[in-house]
Formats: C-alpha cells, sequence, structure tokens
C-alpha cells in the first residue's frame, strides 16, 4: 500500500465516522422528541435504527484493523486510526443511550406525564450541542474548540440537577408518581452520559494532535 492509497484509506476512515457521528445526532433528537411527543413511532423507529449504527460500528473498526495490519503506521498516522476507532466506540455507546431513552417512551407513552418536560428538553439540547461541537473539532482539527466542551459540560451538570430534583419532590407528594418520575430520572443520566462520552471525543482530537491524553471533565 503506497502513501497515496494510504491517504486516501484515511480520508475514508474519517468521512465514515462523520456518517456515523451524523446518525448518531439524529438517533439522540429523535429519542428526544419521541419522549416529549409520546411517539411510540419515532421512538421504535430509533431503535430499529440502531442495528445500522452498531453495523457501521464494526465496518469501521474492521477498517482500522486492516489498516493497520497493512500498514504498519506509526506516529501521528497511528493516532489517527486509534482516535478513529476510539471515537466510533463513544459514538456507539451515545446510540445506546438514545435507544434506551427511546424504550423509556415506549413504557410510559400512554401515561399523562406528571408535568412537562422543561428541563429534559434543555439538558437535550446541550447534549446535542455538545455532540456535534466535539464532531466539528473532530473535523476541523479544532483543539481550542474541544476545549471548551468542559463549558458545555458544566451546563449539562446543573440542569441535571434541576432534573434530578423535581422528579424526587413529585416522588414524595405521592407515591404513584414513583415509577414515571424514576424514568425522568434514568433519562436525565442518559443524556449525562451521552455528555460525557461527547467529552471523551474532544479529548481524543487533542490526543491525535498532541500524543497525550487530556482530562476535559
Amino acid at each position: 500500500m503506497n502513501r497515496t492509497h494510504f491517504e486516501k484509506e484515511l480520508e475514508k476512515l474519517h468521512y465514515d465516522v462523520l456518517k456515523m457521528g451524523s446518525l448518531v445526532e439524529e438517533a439522540i433528537a429523535n429519542a428526544i422528541v419521541s419522549l416529549v411527543n409520546h411517539d411510540t413511532e419515532l421512538a421504535q423507529k430509533v431503535i430499529d435504527d440502531d442495528d445500522r449504527i452498531d453495523k457501521m460500528e464494526v465496518e469501521i473498526d474492521n477498517k482500522c484493523a486492516k489498516i493497520i495490519v497493512t500498514q504498519q503506521p506509526i506516529a501521528r498516522d497511528l493516532r489517527i486510526v486509534l482516535t478513529g476507532l476510539k471515537i466510533v466506540t463513544d459514538l456507539e455507546r451515545m446510540a445506546d443511550y438514545a435507544v434506551d431513552i427511546a424504550k423509556t417512551t415506549l413504557r410510559i407513552a400512554h401515561q399523562k406525564y406528571i408535568k412537562p418536560l422543561i428541563y429534559i428538553p434543555r439538558m437535550a439540547e446541550t447534549v446535542r450541542e455538545m455532540v456535534k461541537m466535539s464532531l466539528d473539532s473532530y473535523v476541523r482539527q479544532d483543539l481550542d474548540l474541544a476545549r471548551t466542551i468542559g463549558e458545555k459540560d458544566d451546563i449539562v451538570d446543573a440542569l441535571y440537577k434541576q432534573v434530578f430534583t423535581e422528579p424526587l419532590t413529585y416522588m414524595m407528594e405521592d407515591p404513584r408518581n414513583i415509577d414515571q418520575a424514576s424514568q425522568f430520572l434514568f433519562v436525565a443520566r442518559y443524556l449525562e452520559r451521552i455528555a460525557d462520552h461527547a467529552t471523551n471525543i474532544c479529548e481524543w482530537v487533542i490526543y491525535l494532535d498532541t500524543g497525550e491524553h487530556i482530562d476535559l471533565n
């Protein structure tokens, strides 16, 4: 494999990661919309589409393995491949959490919500911004953008506290609220974990350029 062919393989890897990222962004958005709107069809779509994301992860993993075996990259070239591997792992886990949110929709879609959802959609919007920010930093190799992800993560943490406090209040007021309120707590936790994985991607972007692992949380 000559250098030109190798660079084309890296370009394909870059494209595949971004394509997978786009699917994951869509899954997160659809999962939250399904929850807010009691939309069981959209929730089921998120669940069904996860097979495609899982398949993409396997395909990208195999491409990375092939590049390592056939080209034996070193230094920055190796970091490019390793970063691709790590990012798709984070993306796949994000998609799993989107599926978990969609499954929550299916569990409670036919119930009247104990209160209008306010903080969860706000939290989800910030999380989506983090996912987009992490992928943009990867596309542009923008270290400054990657390093600012912690500011968004602080916002998510603050909203998580709000989401956590409200359901507990409803639980104490009426034990019949416990099941539904618990589901909303799970959703908030899933969103928090997605934010953590977005932060991980930014850490890998920094690693790609510097070779150093930086904790951005």
